[in-house]
């Protein structure tokens, strides 16, 4: 009875930590579009958007990059969540879906907050003021002082910054479930009942599935807390269950975290952080090594010291990641400046630790003048916070909208180079064909880095060209200073007033589309099949005898007009009429999953220097090559994967035995 009790009470604390944080979330929930059009979310936005159109599960994203495998663009739970409520009540816009599901998980985020520092720390009073905390105050920032100064007048909580005014919210959402996981394992390894352990394997599943910085995050945490347990237990059999919660927890991700996109992602780092140092590792090392000794000391069997160890554990290599970063360039992977909400999570833990412990002396009074120390910045906070949150916008009156909206009835299908604001939001409405993207970490076709670097922040009118060309861009968008656009990339503008380019359109606000001399539009060329094959690789932005050398080939005007007709996003055709030697070059990214038939007849499909596909059918005349992605055998053995697994998930569950 009095274990019933306990739980019911968690249960009411757990809905008014969340019915607090919607009180504070409010203006957040009700928002469509936010007066912040430079913000990161545009891409999110517009990626679960493209899902709606194309539900339930399409495998090629042709729009991006010259065109990519749609799960390397993003883990699935922050396009899924807000796609899958607006196929349940079509009424609801995009936009409000993903404002709404961010919100709920930070909501969630800050309830689990509450009940892993009481199970930590069996405090029902240090729970409610980690969660106060954590929606209110940022102590991380007293040692980045940039950020400090970033954070504004109201000096909002990090977590809540990197949610509304720089669009993180999968990062936010994973965030929000870490210490689910983390809660749901402190007390599996303990070995209570099998719900923790699905709990805990559940949590970490949805962690990855919506964000990897999150689930850095999290392979920070959860090593930390089976140390700790296990110092303290010392019982050995933790380290079979966590590795078995680990195990189902990718065995559920398994259907789309495949080797090859761990592979994509982490290459792809290059072109979304700097690279890690030597001499981090070894400081790293060293500090791991000072660690685990010191606590095997002072804590080994003693298990009241769990909370302790653990909390410390993570203070501490929290601390070295963001403020190392920040004061000496610390860096092992990624960016650890992302990670200021996690640093911010540790700290109030600490401080809470240390509050803890002078409540338990004669000091008590310090220790609530600790607290107060820590949350005093949270009321001058609270009383502004309305004001903080951007007022909601119209996207009619903006040129995002604006110029999507031309582009679509005047240039569709055609591919463009779009930059800033622009490119954010270029499929946040529309099917839009461009050279960019929203998501580095999923490119496939790294040709397309140095192309961009080239053509926002070259002088030369040649080069600029000649990327333009290969890259299938039929017409680029340039905006001037007067612009409504909210970055303006483009270093040097002018060069698109070159007679090389044509102007399509000035729109009077500054706002001009040039279209690329091109043989004609698309992306499909009738090529000799020998003199592609004998392109070298352009690896270089500046490469420009190679560039005019793919150029000569591919805009050839002696050949055949080629044309592409896709049915939907996994397949298209190509037709025109060839000679005897040659083929069809089409400037979508090669992948092995792509397969090309003619008349059933099955064609190689071969990459080009650029990192396109090529086919040489072999006849003469008019000729359609079709061309469909199938689904890679990684994928269709995840998929088995995770179906054991929700298998293996039922029968535990079933059993209602202890794990291990």
């Amino acid at each position: 009875m009095r274990f019933r009790k306990l739980w019911q009470e968690v249960a009411f604390d757990i809905l008014l930590v969340i019915v607090a944080s919607a009180f504070l979330m409010r203006p957040w929930f009700r928002t469509k579009y936010l007066d912040n059009w430079g913000s990161i979310e545009s891409t999110f936005i517009s990626d679960a958007r493209f899902l709606v159109d194309h539900w339930p599960a399409p495998q090629w994203q042709p729009l991006w990059y010259t065109g990519t495998r749609f799960d390397y663009v993003y883990p699935p739970g922050i396009r899924y969540g807000p796609a899958t409520m607006v196929k349940l009540y079509p009424k609801l816009s995009i936009a409000k879906a993903y404002h709404i599901y961010t919100g709920f998980f930070f909501c969630v985020g800050i309830a689990a907050i509450y009940f892993f520092v009481r199970a930590g720390s069996g405090s029902r009073r240090s729970g409610f003021i980690a969660a106060a905390g954590a929606a209110l105050v940022s102590p991380g920032l007293l040692f980045l002082p940039e950020n400090l100064k970033d954070a504004g007048h109201w000096i909002s909580p990090a977590r809540l910054s990197a949610l509304v005014r720089y669009g993180e919210g999968p990062h936010m959402t994973a965030f929000a479930l870490i210490p689910v996981a983390l809660a749901a394992c402190w007390f599996a390894l303990r070995r209570l009942d099998a719900a923790p352990a699905v709990i805990a394997a559940v949590a970490c599943a949805g962690v990855v599935s919506n964000n990897f910085y999150g689930a850095t995050a999290l392979a920070m945490f959860l090593p930390l807390l089976v140390w700790s347990l296990w110092i303290t237990h010392q019982d050995h059999r933790m380290f079979v269950r966590v590795a078995v919660i680990g195990l189902v927890g990718y065995g559920l991700t398994a259907l789309w975290l495949t080797p090859s996109y761990l592979f994509v992602t982490v290459r792809n780092l290059q072109f979304v952080s700097a690279k890690g140092n030597a001499w981090s590792l070894w400081i790293f090392f060293s500090v791991l090594a000072a660690y685990l000794v010191v606590t095997d000391r002072w804590a080994r069997g003693r298990r009241e010291r769990a909370w302790p160890v653990f909390v410390g554990g993570a203070a501490l290599f929290f601390f070295l990641n963001v403020v190392g970063n920040y004061t000496f360039n610390f860096r092992v992977i990624g960016e650890p400046m992302r990670m200021v909400p996690e640093l911010d999570l540790t700290l109030i833990l600490l401080v809470l630790l240390a509050a803890e412990r002078l409540w338990r002396t004669r000091a008590w009074v310090m220790g609530w003048l600790l607290i107060a120390l820590m949350l005093a910045p949270g009321a001058w906070f609270f009383y502004g916070s309305r004001r903080w949150f951007p007022m909601e916008s119209d996207p009619k009156q903006r040129v995002e909208y604006q110029l999507t909206g031309w582009i679509r009835e005047n240039l569709p299908g055609q591919r463009l180079l779009v930059t800033g604001s622009l490119r954010f939001w270029y499929n946040g409405w529309f099917d839009l064909p461009h050279v960019g993207g929203g998501s580095e970490q999923g490119l496939l076709n790294t040709t397309i880095m140095p192309a961009q670097w080239e053509i926002l922040l070259g002088q030369e009118v040649e080069l600029t060209r000649l990327w333009l060309q290969v890259t299938g861009a039929d017409a680029v968008v340039v905006h001037g200073p007067k612009s409504q656009e909210w970055y303006k990339d483009f270093v040097y503008p002018d060069k698109f007033k070159d007679a090389s380019f044509r102007l399509i359109r000035d729109d009077g606000r500054d706002n001009l589309i040039y279209g690329v001399p091109r043989k004609h539009p698309g992306i499909a060329r009738v090529v000799n099949v020998e003199r592609s094959r004998a392109l070298p690789v352009v690896k270089k932005a500046d490469d420009r005898a190679q560039l005019q050398a793919h150029v000569a080939v591919l805009e050839d005007p002696a050949t055949a007009v080629a044309q592409v007709r896709w049915m939907g996003t996994d397949a298209f055709e190509v037709s025109g009429k060839l000679e005897a030697g040659q083929g069809f070059t089409v400037l979508e990214t090669w992948d092995p999953a792509w397969r090309a038939t003619v008349k059933g007849t099955p064609v190689t499909v071969e990459t080009d220097g650029l990192g396109y596909m090529r086919v040489a059918p072999g006849g003469t005349g008019d000729t359609t090559v079709r061309f469909e992605f199938v689904t890679p055998l990684e994928n269709q053995v995840g998929r088995v994967l995770t179906m054991l697994s929700v298998a293996l998930i039922g029968w535990y569950l079933r059993r209602r035995e202890p794990l291990l």
